[in-house]
């Protein structure tokens, strides 16, 4: 069974220091991938774009800065207002993105209740899906039997 968190926000996409417009936004959590946080931004084309990456980067980047490489995530106020920046990068460009503090670590907590940290493997089914692969199947007898028979003749043996 599938739960989801989600949350509708609007994010601000930063254009320059003094210039920003705002990105209606949807933060997704899926306990069937239990590791990860969806973001979809809806940029007013036909398609919204998607980024997904660990939750662990969202939680740590709602503390303190954390990331590397195509999603950074760090705290900071804006005019006395707590906000998340998101830097990401891609190979079509770069997106500085400011978040309400207050709105992701509110959704942020409700994953961590839904899916607690530490438990999340549990919830991939690796353990079943091991045993499953690893279980014999009665043809495998044939492949792992001896393929020279007792019964054939044996070189010298008449």
């Amino acid at each position: 069974m599938q739960n989801a968190v989600e949350r509708e926000l609007e994010v601000k996409l930063v254009l320059s220091p003094e210039r920003s417009v705002p990105v209606p936004a949807r933060l997704s959590y899926f306990t069937d991938d239990p590791y990860a946080v969806h973001v979809t931004f809806h940029i007013g084309s036909e398609s919204p774009v998607h980024w997904t990456f660990a939750r662990e980067l969202l939680v740590e980047g709602a503390f303190r800065p954390c990331g590397h490489g195509d999603v950074r995530i760090w705290p900071t106020k804006v005019e006395e207002r707590g906000i998340i920046c998101v830097a990401l990068t891609s190979p079509d460009g770069d997106a500085l993105l400011e978040v309400p503090s207050v709105a992701v670590t509110a959704w942020v907590e409700r994953t961590l209740r839904v899916v607690p940290p530490g438990t999340e493997s549990g919830l991939l089914g690796l353990d079943g899906a091991l045993s499953e692969l690893l279980t014999p199947l009665p043809a495998d007898d044939l492949w792992l039997s001896d393929p020279w028979s007792q019964d054939e003749p044996q070189d010298g043996e008449g």
